[in-house]
């Protein structure tokens, strides 16, 4: 196997050609067009409920159907790539290449035109397996006129469905424009429904769609007239390296809203990989729309390029998660080093670390064995493509990126932020029925029945809420209410409701979530896990998930910092997730917790003791002890009472500091000089301050026991 020699491709030479880049062994060609697959184919819990789309299935989020303006960079702030003389465009000595030669019947598909005993295989003949004519060569030439209209300059490749040339339309004062030749046929019937279909094209008005200006016919053969693009292709900008990761989901963002567009006018492109979309200037364009084809049209209808097509479309019909198939096997060739999508004649399946967790499952979803597993809609897909962006660019700037979920309502309270009772540990260990209750709710889909009357429930607690669900209608929404509350409440009723609802809702992946709530009530986090992983590979770019992972990772007692690590450096209003940094050993980061938040003064005293508990005294400077001190003392919000035990916790660990250090010469500590004596005193008089307060004799009698301790030895 020999590795391509053009820069930057990392492709493997197969049968004389790069299966990447298509370049020749020995010499550079001109970027690749397609070529067939086989031949021609186709807060508490009584917080109000949001009204939001929803998913029905559990590979199948619905969305909001846009992207999230203002929420991140967009490819308008890329540096912009100059535009291309056209004249330089043109090819030389267009030839195609034996490797992409195949025959133009739909029902064959076969090799034509490959070299056989030495001598070279032919350009124009027949083909051998089914008797259809074949040619690849140029129908048109320098300085031929089509339609009267189009004077032709020269090609500039060829694609499945024949050559593409540059001309200038001289009614335009020679405006440049490029002509996408068809396939030759002799069925006069065919030939007018493809014509048919393609005029359908002029009517396509899209900022990320080539303009199609024209349909015409020259010389027997059909050609689509269309805007010249002259910038770079995402193939030769690959051909220089990898594309960062932002970089391309940028460029995937703006495919899936030209997808959007075409789907929802009935069209699917089918033919996506990197050749065929232009940056030019700070726009991006879909080319070569000759492979467009309505939705449901039969198999064997259109032409794909191997390593991107999905692998159904042999034999099904042309479909949208066909269509969204081929923009994750292009974003793949554009960010994985090394990631060749075609190779000794076999698709080559996705390496199991895509270089980004959220990314690797947004492309294993969206190419999916079965279609029904995959992004149901562009909508969809660009959701959680958008969500993906978010928690790549909050850690690429170090700046996070929120953004209101359109699946989950907000963070109802944040869990595992209480100091432990102990005074060895900072925090104590998680409670998984205080996360299966404090978990984002998945939001209620508007178009159900009931969800007005959802959104109006104002129950304190599962109880009344489970009274006033009673005597509503009982639609999805309803029933999958009703299963989170059980769920969250661990009712032995759980189990019965969620299969019911398996049943009803089939694939539906907020009775996964519910499994997972439940497992986490019941004490079995390993099942809980396994629930909210199906969760977030249903939705790679929303952060509850994450979180709900992150939480049934930690309970379980396995390693979850990087999932709060992702939850947090994206969104901020996600506290639970620093806090959960911070218990996997990650303290300083609880620094981070905005100064407008509730839970401030919780991470501030939990850096503050964390000096002190279960650390190393030897390891202890002034400056920590009288750093920790002075956080409490900013803390305005601090019980006086909590406020008192903590100062005597840090005092308490300061006299043993002193027994093997010393503080430079009249420091202070908490408000006392620092040293045995003024720690003393001050110790003394926190404990009888705490008697005075105390709420039983017994206490009382233990602070008073502790003052005496402490107190400085004298002889009164």
């Amino acid at each position: 196997m020999t590795r391509c020699a053009q820069p930057g491709c990392t492709g493997t030479i197969e049968d004389g050609y790069c299966d990447l880049c298509g370049h020749s062994a020995s010499t550079p060609a001109p970027a690749p067009a397609s070529a067939p697959i086989s031949g021609p184919i186709s807060g508490p819990v009584s917080v109000p409920l949001q009204t939001q789309p929803v998913s029905r299935s559990v590979t199948s989020p619905v969305s909001s159907g846009r992207s999230r303006p203002g929420v991140l960079a967009t490819i308008a702030e890329l540096p912009s790539v100059p535009y291309r003389d056209p004249a330089t465009a043109v090819m030389a000595d267009p030839v195609v290449p034996e490797n992409k030669r195949y025959c133009a019947n739909p029902a064959c598909g076969k090799e034509v035109g490959r070299s056989r005993e030495g001598r070279p295989g032919l350009t124009d003949g027949f083909c051998p397996h089914c008797r259809t004519q074949f040619s690849f060569t140029p129908k048109l030439g320098k300085g031929d006129l089509v339609a009267d209209q189009y004077r032709v300059l020269g090609c500039l490749a060829h694609g499945g469905l024949g050559w593409i040339y540059l001309a200038s339309d001289e009614n335009l004062d020679g405006m440049w424009v490029v002509l996408k030749g068809l396939l030759n046929t002799n069925d006069a019937e065919a030939l007018a429904a493809a014509e048919a279909e393609r005029k359908f094209l002029t009517t396509v008005d899209h900022p990320n769609i080539v303009k199609i200006l024209n349909f015409q016919r020259s010389g027997g053969f059909g050609y689509i007239v269309m805007e010249y693009v002259g910038g770079q292709s995402l193939h030769e900008l690959r051909r220089q390296g990898p594309l960062p990761l932002r970089e391309a989901l940028m460029y995937g963002r703006e495919i899936l809203q030209a997808f959007a567009y075409l789907h929802e006018h009935g069209m699917v492109y089918c033919d996506l990989k990197p050749a065929n979309v232009i940056r030019v200037g700070k726009r991006l364009k879909l080319i070569d729309l000759g492979a467009v084809l309505p939705i449901g049209a039969p198999p064997g209808s259109g032409w794909a390029t191997p390593g991107y097509h999905a692998p159904e479309v042999e034999a099904h019909p042309a479909a949208v998660t066909a269509d969204l198939y081929t923009v994750a096997r292009t974003l793949a060739v554009l960010a994985i080093p090394g990631f060749s999508p075609y190779a000794n004649n076999v698709a080559t399946p996705l390496p199991e670390d895509c270089g980004h967790p959220s990314f690797t499952r947004l492309l294993r979803k969206a190419t999916a064995v079965n279609p029904a597993d995959r992004f149901q809609s562009a909508e969809e897909m660009e959701e959680q493509l958008v969500g993906v962006l978010r928690e790549v660019c909050a850690i690429e700037d170090n700046v996070p990126y929120p953004a209101p979920s359109p699946m989950f309502g907000p963070e109802r309270t944040a869990v595992g932020t209480a100091l432990a009772e102990e005074s060895d540990v900072v925090f104590g260990p998680l409670d998984p029925v205080a996360v299966a209750q404090a978990l984002p709710v998945p939001l209620v889909d508007p178009a159900d029945a009931a969800a007005g009357a959802l959104a109006g429930l104002l129950g304190s607690d599962g109880k009344e809420l489970m009274d006033q669900l009673a005597a509503l209608p009982k639609t999805p929404e309803t029933k999958l209410m009703r299963a989170r509350l059980l769920a969250e409440g661990a009712a032995s009723e759980a189990p019965v409701a969620l299969n019911e609802l398996d049943i009803e809702l089939p694939r539906d992946w907020r009775v996964t979530w519910y499994r997972g709530v439940l497992y986490l009530t019941t004490a079995r986090p390993e099942e809980a896990v396994a629930m909210f992983d199906a969760c977030l590979s249903a939705l790679p770019g929303e952060l509850a998930p994450k979180l709900a992972l992150a939480f049934a990772l930690e309970c379980a007692g396995k390693p979850a910092a990087g999932w709060y690590e992702a939850v947090w450096r994206t969104d901020h209003s996600y506290v639970s997730a620093v806090f959960g940094l911070a218990r996997s050993g990650r303290m300083s980061v609880l620094d981070e917790v905005p100064a407008h938040s509730v839970y401030r003064a919780r991470a501030q005293v939990a850096l503050a003791v964390s000096a002190v508990r279960g650390a190393d005294l030897s390891t202890l400077t002034t400056d920590d002890l009288v750093g920790s001190a002075d956080r409490l003392a900013k803390q305005a919000d601090l019980d006086p009472r909590r406020r008192d035990l903590l100062t005597a916790e840090l005092l308490t660990s300061a006299l043993a500091w002193l027994e093997s250090n010393s503080p430079p010469k009249g420091a202070q500590l908490a408000g006392a000089p620092f040293t045995e004596q003024g720690l003393r005193r001050r110790l003394e008089s926190i404990f009888r301050r705490l008697a005075v307060a105390a709420e039983s004799r017994q206490e009382r009698h233990a602070l008073i026991d502790q003052a005496n301790a402490v107190r400085p030895r004298s002889w009164f």
